[in-house]
């Protein structure tokens, strides 16, 4: 199993038990197949949890927006870990654990703010901004009795440091202290983040659920470009996404991240594609709203994408709905729920109109959505269809069976094959 590199102020991370291989044995069909026991077995989630979410992962935690002057600071998770994510008083970002290295206590008990320093409220051990141990109570005793040892030494005792990096306001931590330039990493999919954060950004609120199955289930759902017309009836009756649209996606070389976009008002209907919308239980296009200017969008972008979706491995969302722009963090909370996190947001220089559209289209996604609140349903289903499964495997073939085939083409599951190609390969399974 991988190992997080050592630092003088880093702690060995709870390793695993090894599987046995005959029980976690792949499907021969390999990424075109996902075995069922990936989503529901208690092991392998931990075993997640160290190679994936404390392993040579960059992970999303913040906007730049969220901590934008010295002192703030704001408390989220990587994988099951708490972390603090904070600007320094020399203006840089810096990311830790929000763990005591005394005796494992939260140093912050708030979700955000600002402040000097972290105390815990435990022992009084006090921490700065960038997570070094300044003091200690009692650390020299009282009349000669108690205290810390002689050798004891502040400089080694500070929390758990994690290596950061910032990609266009977007905010990513590791606890591979030698992990790879973040843009090295995101490869392809860094000109799609770059299209979308085109400003300095100026958050709008903030949505937080409860999703009822595997944290796998819901990062499948974004990477997956070809269900918005068929779950999704808002989608499809009055013309965001539909699949006769132009659209495409783009998959990193990595295989990790992807991105897939749609070009509303460019439908070029055909026969086959009118024999199955035909017959979609979601497609009503009779239906009308009384007020559409919740569908009213323009092109700010400037290259006629409506719709784009960009998903980071292993847990990160980055979406434009019409003018509804937010960030979605996924976090494991077991095997069978996790939280997402949205963060909706515009930029500073948006106009009044604007500003208020963009909270308008806000009511298109979140946990109640008119075209995301089937997401979280279908994965709780999901969850409730696969027990007692785990000799079954779901099929990924549409658009082929490889990690190449199925080109950039949305009616493709090519994006999926390809994460659970990288997720065998770090889990090693």
């Amino acid at each position: 199993m991988s190992a997080v590199p050592a630092s003088p102020n880093s702690v060995t991370p709870y390793a695993a038990p090894a599987l046995d291989p005959m029980r976690y044995q792949w499907p021969a069909e390999g990424p075109s197949r996902a075995p069922y026991w990936t989503f529901t077995d208690p092991m392998v989630y931990a075993r997640e949890q160290e190679r994936i979410f404390r392993g040579r992962v960059w992970h999303y935690v913040g906007l730049e927006a969220e901590v934008a002057n010295p002192g703030d600071f704001k408390a989220t998770q990587i994988g099951e870990s708490p972390v603090l994510i904070t600007r320094g008083e020399d203006g840089k970002v810096y990311g830790m654990l929000n763990r005591c290295a005394h005796r494992g206590n939260l140093v912050s008990m708030k979700e955000n703010g600002n402040t000097k320093e972290f105390y815990c409220v435990y022992h009084a051990w006090v921490y700065n901004l960038k997570g070094d141990l300044t003091s200690a109570a009692f650390r020299r005793g009282i009349r000669g009795e108690g205290g810390l040892p002689a050798d004891f030494k502040l400089e080694e005792h500070g929390l758990q440091k994690l290596k950061v990096e910032t990609f266009h306001g977007l905010v990513f931590a590791s606890f591979a202290l030698d992990m790879e330039p973040l843009a090295d990493w995101l490869g392809e999919v860094g000109p799609g983040i770059q299209r979308v954060m085109k400003g300095k950004v100026r958050v709008l609120g903030y949505d937080t659920q409860r999703i009822a199955s595997n944290w796998k289930n819901y990062h499948e759902n974004p990477r997956d470009s070809y269900h918005a017309q068929i779950l999704h009836s808002f989608y499809g009756t009055f013309g965001l996404s539909r699949q006769s649209q132009e659209s495409g996606m783009i998959l990193a070389s990595s295989g990790r991240h992807q991105y897939f976009y749609t070009k509303a008002g460019t439908e070029k209907n055909s026969a086959d594609y009118k024999e199955t919308a035909d017959k979609l239980r979601s497609s009503n296009d009779g239906l009308r709203l009384e007020d559409p200017s919740i569908l009213h969008w323009k092109d700010e972008y400037g290259d006629g994408v409506s719709i784009q979706i960009l998903s980071v491995y292993p847990s990160f969302v980055l979406h434009q709905i019409a003018h509804s722009l937010a960030t979605r963090q996924l976090i494991p909370t077991g095997p069978d729920s996790c939280d997402l996190i949205w963060t909706y947001f515009g930029f500073e220089d948006d106009s009044p109109e604007m500003a208020e559209r963009r909270l308008m289209q806000t009511n298109l996604v979140g946990s109640a959505g008119l075209v995301s609140m089937e997401d979280s349903a279908v994965c709780g289903m999901i969850r409730r269809a696969i027990g007692g499964a785990d000799d079954d495997a779901s099929i990924m073939q549409m658009g082929g069976k490889d990690l190449e085939s199925g080109g950039s083409s949305k009616l493709s599951e090519r994006g999926l094959r390809n994460f659970w190609q990288a997720y065998r390969n770090d889990m090693g399974f």
